[in-house]
């Protein structure tokens, strides 16, 4: 099965309607859910707080909003991701961050920033206190856990530091490369620390997050681009083309089986995702290798994920 997510970032946009549209304009092509960045170190309105706007103006799409552990209690987090799974009826996902900059340390009194693997570290132990957390509810009582049971987690694992953390809780991880070769490697390396974590590695969706450039409408892509594979920037690789070259790079690379599918980024919100939605997405839906609508109703669904079982459930037992 081919994912595909979106990205709605509108840099320095602080009107609501504008994510709404964003947001309906990829579920009327049945993507698998929209992230929001968030960082502490830029001006913009607080993600999780646009997404839980947008949530009952939509009615399928995930709903993925970066929420940073670094300088946040873990047990905030959790409750505001699982308000938002319970807003969105369980459409709520939760992009694990870090705060990396010294700008962001002094934000919040620390005199120096730490090193990237110990703000991992914290992050893998959030992600353990929100999972013990969502589950201290019980299912059909009258508090009970997240519609989920645990919103959908997302991590970047681009950064060899953050593959860890992927590894033991995501359930979904984005990489930015370039190449079908390199998405196989970190594909298979990141199924692999999961095993070794006990999971279920087949339970890793692992997709490949790529900077879109559709203004050359139907024009070939450029070389380097499209057929050629996406170009390394310093924002990570870039496709620019047409909407019809990137189908073909999509199902060319699904077709490969290096990725269970594709996060997009476009470098012009409204007018990329646009002709992502109306080219791509219906071009790929036309030879059947995407959805024509959502046969369930959650992200988990979405994405072929179980809800977890209840790690605290008592479980029945001969006497």
């Amino acid at each position: 099965m081919l994912h595909l997510a979106a990205a709605i970032d509108r840099p320095g946009s602080f009107d609501a309607v504008s994510y709404v549209e964003l947001a309906q304009l990829a579920e009327s092509g049945g993507l698998d859910f929209v992230t929001l960045d968030d960082s502490f170190a830029r001006p913009g309105p607080d993600a999780l707080a646009v997404l839980s706007r947008v949530a009952p103006a939509t009615r399928r799409i995930g709903l993925v909003p970066t929420v940073t552990t670094t300088h946040t209690e873990p047990l905030r987090v959790q409750a505001a991701v699982a308000t938002l799974d319970w807003a969105s009826r369980g459409r709520a996902g939760w992009r694990i961050d870090v705060s990396t900059t010294e700008g962001e340390a002094r934000l919040f009194g620390r005199r120096h920033a730490a090193p990237a693997a110990a703000l991992w570290q914290e992050a893998d132990e959030a992600a353990e206190v929100a999972a013990r957390l969502w589950d201290s509810w019980e299912d059909g009582t009258k508090l009970p856990r997240p519609p989920q049971g645990h919103p959908v987690r997302v991590v970047d694992a681009t950064d060899g530091q953050a593959r860890p953390t992927a590894a033991r809780y995501a359930d979904v991880a984005l990489v930015r490369v370039a190449d079908p070769a390199q998405a196989a490697a970190v594909r298979g390396q990141l199924r692999d620390r999961a095993a070794e974590s006990g999971r279920d590695p087949r339970a890793l969706r692992v997709l490949v997050s790529l900077l879109v450039d559709l203004g050359d409408g139907e024009h070939a892509a450029e070389p380097g681009h499209g057929g050629g594979g996406p170009r390394p920037t310093a924002q990570g690789p870039l496709y620019r083309g047409g909407p019809v070259d990137l189908a073909e790079l999509i199902a060319a690379w699904h077709a490969a089986d290096v990725t269970d599918g594709f996060h997009l980024v476009p470098v012009e919100p409204r007018r990329d995702l646009e002709r992502l939605v109306n080219g791509t997405v219906a071009l790929l839906q036309h030879r059947g290798l995407f959805r024509t609508f959502y046969p369930g109703s959650t992200l988990r669904e979405h994405l072929g994920l179980a809800r977890p079982a209840h790690q605290y459930a008592v479980t029945g037992g001969t006497s």
